[in-house]
């Protein structure tokens, strides 16, 4: 879990006109949204239906929460829990690499027939459905020399869509690399949270972009891949760097 300090990235986004910002939690769940108008209410009950979801299935196989490596997969799993096994495997890593871009997603899904445009962020992962051309910036840490200072450029094409991003140096995530940021880009946001982990633990070192990079490929439908190492960086994919 993130504190307010490490979270003060989401104050830097202007409400605007058009828009409303409200933050969700319950539990470890601490989600940021920007909507057409206040649907707190509604986030909340999706959160809730989600958890609900997934603690129900934690409880009845364990594993799921445990579990290092993909699981087989469970078609009477609830949906949520299903999206996560199947994002695993094609990953190569545990279900719950996923769960925090699954959530976003899930949340997301539920407003979308209330708003017209929606961002939902949860700890770094983003599942976004907008109508205009938006840049997100990647923040990678404090000591890092692109934190702050990149973005990812998106045009409307590529909505609805997750942006995930898996750290070593920000944050609580489990990781056994050591990147500063790897940021992955797929119309799945459990797929992309679960790919982020996956690549960055490849990485211990700038001299491991590169094969993390050649691996990129082998996870079905993955978009893009961008990836903070010290003064290092990797991209592969459909990725639109800018400065900001």
């Amino acid at each position: 879990m993130y504190t307010e300090t490490e979270r003060f990235y989401r104050y830097q986004h202007l409400t605007g006109k058009g828009w409303v910002s409200f933050q969700v939690r319950y539990r470890e769940t601490d989600l940021w949204i920007r909507a057409r108008k206040n649907l707190e209410k509604e986030a909340a009950e999706a959160v809730l239906n989600s958890r609900l979801q997934l603690e129900g299935y934690i409880a009845s196989r364990p594993e799921f929460l445990r579990s290092l490596g993909p699981l087989p997969d469970d078609p009477l799993a609830p949906p949520i829990a299903r999206r996560m096994l199947l994002a695993a495997r094609a990953a190569g890593v545990g279900p719950m690499a996923g769960v925090a871009g699954a959530i976003a997603e899930a949340v997301g899904v539920a407003l979308k027939g209330l708003t017209d445009a929606v961002i939902v962020e949860n700890g770094g992962d983003c599942y976004l459905d907008l109508r205009e051309e938006t840049t997100v910036g990647i923040f990678a840490g404090p000591d890092s020399p692109f934190s702050g200072k990149i973005g990812i450029k998106l045009d409307p094409s590529r909505f609805p869509i997750g942006i995930c991003t898996s750290s070593a140096t920000v944050g609580h995530s489990l990781s056994f690399g050591k990147t500063d940021a790897v940021s992955v880009i797929a119309r799945d946001t459990a797929l992309a949270d679960a790919a982020a982990t996956r690549i960055g633990n490849m990485v211990d070192s700038p001299a491991d972009i590169q094969k993390a990079l050649e691996a990129a490929p082998s996870i079905p439908t993955i978009e893009a891949v961008l990836i903070l190492i010290r003064d290092k960086m990797g991209v592969w994919g459909n990725l639109e760097l800018v400065r900001i």
